[in-house]
């Protein structure tokens, strides 16, 4: 099982995510408008779109406000059209950072990542950078209630093919395979679990402890590109850890 240092990277976005939910409606809408324009308005046929719409019923999000972004997008002609970009580089103390981007005008969305990474003391680098040190994995994160019993929920998950299993005072972590992903989610929502959030994300390779002052800038940097609309996700091998966070005045 994962150490529990690890999670910190994958709790701390969450909540900073949680704090943000204004914002969360307008990127999931973006990502599910971009997913059907590129694969059809069927989640059955349509992997992405359907990752997105799990992702959106995990914010709840109303299903019908989810339907007419859907029909919106497969029914518009000449509507806008996003494109995904991704930048990579450098937060301050070498931390990697991968910012992922939905966006109708390129130009806006690089002068403002490129801004944030300026102004919290990183910078942007070339494409492949720090890509390599990311793995795509299967995230399922289970609030912890007092009717989940932690090791039961440990056995029902890598009985149903889970790669990874750990957890803290609030939450359960769930790791899978991409390939697994679909088919872990499912047994588990039939053994009567909801998730928390339940999606692909990146993992880093490893971790990289920063000092107080660099741990302040990154989190200030972090919180930055999540607060720009056109950014869809952050990933970072970023590891600060309880102690540290208490000495922080951010």
């Amino acid at each position: 099982m994962a150490g529990h240092s690890k999670w910190h990277n994958i709790k701390r976005r969450k909540e900073s995510q949680d704090a943000k939910r204004a914002k969360v409606f307008t990127k999931l809408s973006k990502e599910i408008f971009a997913a059907v324009r590129e694969g059809g308005d069927d989640p059955h046929t349509n992997l992405r779109l359907r990752m997105a719409v799990t992702k959106a019923k995990a914010e709840n999000i109303p299903s019908d406000n989810i339907e007419r972004t859907i029909k919106k997008a497969s029914g518009e002609a000449g509507a806008v059209n996003y494109d995904e970009i991704t930048y990579e580089g450098y937060g301050p103390g070498g931390a990697a950072v991968l910012v992922q981007a939905l966006t109708e005008n390129k130009n806006r969305t690089a002068a403002d990542v490129r801004h944030a990474f300026s102004k919290h003391g990183g910078n942007l680098g070339e494409n492949g950078c720090v890509s390599f040190m990311f793995n795509r994995k299967g995230q399922l994160i289970i609030e912890r209630t007092e009717d989940i019993e932690e090791e039961e929920l440990t056995l029902e998950a890598i009985e149903a093919g889970a790669e990874d299993f750990d957890s803290d005072e609030s939450w359960f972590y769930i790791q899978t395979e991409p390939d697994d992903f679909e088919e872990v989610k499912k047994t588990l929502e039939e053994l009567g679990y909801s998730f928390a959030k339940a999606e692909i994300i990146l993992f880093p390779d490893t971790n990289t402890a920063l000092n107080d002052d660099h741990a302040e800038k990154m989190m200030k940097l972090i919180d930055a590109l999540e607060d720009n609309d056109d950014v869809q996700s952050v990933y970072h091998n970023f590891e600060v850890e309880e102690d540290q966070l208490s000495r922080l005045s951010y």
